[in-house]
């Protein structure tokens, strides 16, 4: 179908037995297909019967989202919740016949053998004996994502959600902004029973399932369930020793350098952490019509298939960005199939993170909309950490533009007193502006990110290799990993939940996307090599006096990557590109000696 606004895509809630018929049906068809070309048909209509019910699924989803007050969306996620895992008794045995087809090395020839080595892993993710399972599983998570929704955070004689509380976590008055954390902390140590609940049930379940299908505990599940085809849990484990040996010293020294510029004693409370400059965090300059705007013109200047990309986007309604009451909290992209389109959710608060979410999701985005068209339907997607280099790249590829995200100041510190500069000047190393303290910052954060990111693993396969430990026990594990990934932290208890070795259960994919985070680690490092990559291309042209927005060689590489979609594993994907894959302990050790080595010679004089 052509794309149509978001507003008017149809929804009306499927018949389940019929799902199931049309599944067997069909699954009968490929067994007794005589010829290739007939199982190819019968390959091709469960394409499309497949594309259909995600997009009705799909629509649930994102509708409910925006409002999670709206009952009839809560019914209809309600319905998924129960359906999804018993269809896929049906899709097993679909699957069953696909490996078990004579017409298995044509399939192969035209649509890739990949599809193969997903569906024999697929087979090891699932039994009709842990159906139960399953609808609990989506039921609890529902119910996680509820509650921090429902979030009404008292603060200064007003109430506010989790996302609406972000900016005054990053307030520069130090008594606000302490302020600020202590509330919301407090919100989730009200909801604290709630919590340990919900995860707690969550983890003996997954435990329950993996012992179901023959698995020790969940992890193998889980591996499997997250699709990892090319690495395993020993390679992750490679990652977060090198993560401790080159990463973390280097962060620890950027908050080091933090608590100077702030005047602040060295570890620093959560509150004081969050702060990176003295005179405010970079906030990003206009109203999110005007950072869309910006979007606009980045996406147009980058190239034409990312201009064409976000044109389309704004045309059908397919973001929807702005913080209300009853909204989900976070930000995600989606594909909606039927209409070959992707769709993005998040919740802009004033600070950079609005900037990152239009350059990150967008990201996602455009990766599937380059994709769209490929059959498998599941190729269209790769697994989420090469997903993931889709975005986090695309936040630095952005940067030539990031004048355009942060209001400049056009006035030079002097030793006569201060003198308007023109424009033109104010791009140079006498710029003190939110772009400045951004570039600076979003650098530093993704440095600074990854001990976070593979804390939030290591504390997940604490978990489940121990699925019997209390919730106080949780507690103490994440305060422990704290110590390891997060020296920088002051654990003293001054902030409720925060600084108790709590702050985990804030983290919504340790709920509802068990061992998803490593991903976004290992993506970061990879986006790391494009950032390195665009560094050496603009220094080249400015050298040749070319003009410096322009990245074709870096671009070139991030196509390479990005228009392979999801028909190659992870690391076949970057070997394709010639990018350096993060399991090579050289390639995390690379990225740091080079951002490190910029991060002290940027320029931060006049900044307070």
């Amino acid at each position: 179908m052509e794309p149509i606004h978001f507003s008017q895509m149809p929804y009306e809630r499927p018949d389940l037995e019929e799902l199931k018929k049309a599944l067997t049906a069909l699954t009968q068809q490929l067994k007794d297909a005589p010829d290739y070309a007939s199982a190819r048909a019968v390959f091709l209509q469960k394409e499309e019967m497949e594309k259909h019910s995600s997009t009705l699924s799909t629509l649930a989803s994102i509708r409910h989202s925006i409002d999670t007050r709206d009952d009839y969306y809560d019914q209809e996620v309600k319905f998924w919740n129960a359906a999804y895992p018993e269809l896929q008794e049906y899709q097993q045995a679909w699957t069953m016949a696909l490996l078990e087809s004579p017409f298995r090395t044509e399939f192969a020839a035209e649509y890739g053998d990949l599809m193969f080595l997903n569906a024999e892993m697929e087979l090891k993710t699932f039994s009709s004996e842990i159906i139960p399972q399953l609808q609990r599983e989506n039921d609890l998570t529902q119910a996680y994502e509820k509650l921090l929704a429902s979030a009404q955070v008292p603060f200064e004689g007003k109430t506010y959600t989790l996302s609406q509380m972000t900016p005054f976590k990053n307030d520069p008055d130090d008594a606000r902004r302490e302020s600020a954390w202590k509330a919301e902390g407090q919100w989730y140590k009200d909801n604290q029973e709630q919590l340990d609940g919900l995860f707690d049930e969550l983890v003996h379940l997954r435990d329950e399932m993996g012992k179901k299908l023959g698995y020790e505990n969940y992890l193998q599940l889980g591996y499997y369930r997250m699709g990892r085809n090319c690495y395993t849990k020993e390679d992750v484990e490679k990652f977060r020793l090198a993560v401790q040996k080159y990463l973390v010293p280097v962060a620890d020294g950027i908050y080091r350098e933090q608590a100077k510029r702030l005047g602040k004693e060295y570890p620093m409370s959560f509150a004081d952490n969050q702060l990176e400059f003295r005179s405010g965090n970079p906030r990003p300059c206009g109203t999110p019509e005007e950072i869309l705007a910006q979007g606009r013109k980045f996406y147009n200047e980058l190239s034409p298939e990312t201009g064409a990309f976000f044109e389309m986007m704004l045309e059908h309604g397919l973001l929807d960005v702005l913080s209300t009451e009853g909204k989900e909290g976070g930000g995600y992209c989606t594909s909606i199939p039927d209409y070959g389109v992707p769709f993005i959710f998040a919740n802009f608060n004033g600070t950079q993170g609005d900037v990152e979410v239009v350059t990150h999701e967008a990201g996602h985005a455009f990766a599937y909309y380059q994709n769209r068209d490929r059959i498998p339907m599941s190729a269209c997607w790769p697994t989420s950490e090469a997903c993931e280099v889709h975005s986090m790249s695309m936040e630095f590829l952005a940067w030539p533009w990031a004048e355009g995200f942060f209001e400049p100041a056009p006035r030079e510190a002097h030793q006569n007193g201060p003198r308007e500069l023109p424009p033109s000047e104010t791009r140079g190393r006498f710029q003190k502006s939110d772009e400045q303290k951004f570039l600076y910052s979003h650098l530093s954060g993704a440095l600074k990110f990854i001990p976070y990111g593979t804390m939030v693993d290591h504390f997940q396969h604490i978990v489940y290799e121990k699925p019997e430990m209390t919730p106080a026990q949780r507690h103490e594990a994440w305060k422990e990993l704290l110590g390891i990934y997060m020296p920088w932290m002051r654990l003293d208890g001054e902030i409720p939940f925060y600084s108790e070795g709590e702050g985990w259960q804030r983290q919504h994919h340790i709920y509802s996307y068990p061992l998803y985070y490593i991903d976004y680690c290992l993506a970061q490092t990879v986006s790391l090599e494009f950032w390195a990559m665009m560094q050496k291309e603009l220094r080249e042209r400015a050298e040749a006096g070319e003009k410096q927005t322009a990245i074709p060689k870096t671009w070139a590489r991030y196509m390479a990557y990005t228009e392979q979609g999801g028909s190659r594993t992870f690391t076949d994907l970057l070997k394709n590109a010639e990018l350096e894959s993060p399991f090579d302990e050289a390639c995390l050790r690379g990225v740091c000696e080079e951002a490190k080595q910029w991060l002290e010679n940027f320029d931060l004089c006049g900044i307070e």
